[in-house]
């Protein structure tokens, strides 16, 4: 239980004084830099922290954190402006919404979900994890990203899921450029197979990407010239949810 509990507290100094040093953990802590780097290993290998991009020896949250318990986030400006939102287009659609967060470069995480009455749905679990470059909330967020960030996803292997799969650097590039420009990603059988999702960025005063809203469906209901209107009605989702937070 000792254990546990050093773990909690590790926790709890990252989300305090994040970025920190292992150093500077241990001053806090007065414990060994071995046994602080263990704790911080193991809570990096589980996700719930991570390295700084910029700086790899300073540790910050990981955005699982988020997924504990999403009533913990009715206190954050960004849960409480994309509930309702949500659930007026769960309403007009009847299909399942999702709010989901990057975790770094890492992927996304699901941190709230309004579900639909269908009984064939999509389902995602709060803290479900999703790659960058296989899903449309990724797309939505690692389009709005700078170059250098989008350069670093595409220098690394794209991992394929299926035939429809963009596991080519130059290809994805070009899908990031059409999500841009049309104000909405796709994602049609790319990571899970029949299930298709179509998702807008949330963003901040500066225009980069905090989360990303999404409507997901099964395959069975995906009607490709209905793209445009669903595009606009998630776009417009996230909008309201941009204006909302920034209020």
């Amino acid at each position: 239980m000792k254990s546990v509990t050093r773990s909690l507290r590790v926790l709890e100094a990252v989300a305090q004084h994040q970025p920190v040093t292992v150093g500077e953990l241990t001053k806090i802590f007065g414990l060994p830099k071995s046994t602080l780097q263990r704790t911080l290993v193991t809570l990096n290998e589980a996700g719930w922290l991570r390295a700084n991009r910029k700086d790899t020896t300073r540790w910050e949250i990981g955005a699982r954190v988020l997924a504990v318990r999403p009533a913990a986030l009715q206190g954050s400006s960004l849960f409480a402006a994309a509930r309702e939102p949500m659930i007026r287009l769960r309403d007009a659609l009847n299909e399942t919404i999702h709010l989901s967060v990057p975790d770094a470069l890492q992927g996304m995480v699901v941190v709230d979900r309004v579900d639909c009455d269908h009984a064939v749905r999509t389902y995602h679990a709060i803290g479900d994890t999703s790659p960058l470059h296989a899903t449309a909330a990724g797309n939505a967020v690692l389009a709005h990203l700078g170059k250098s960030e989008i350069e670093e996803v595409t220098a690394g292997t794209l991992e394929g899921y299926g035939e429809e799969t963009i596991t080519d650097p130059g290809e994805l590039r070009a899908e990031l450029r059409r999500v841009r420009e049309r104000g909405y990603a796709v994602n049609h059988n790319q990571y899970l197979q029949g299930i298709c999702a179509i998702a807008a960025p949330v963003l901040d005063g500066e225009d980069t990407p905090l989360a990303a809203v999404a409507v997901s469906l099964p395959d069975s209901r995906f009607e490709a010239d209905r793209l445009p209107e669903l595009g606009r009605l998630v776009a417009e989702t996230a909008a309201e949810i941009t204006a909302r937070h920034l209020a």
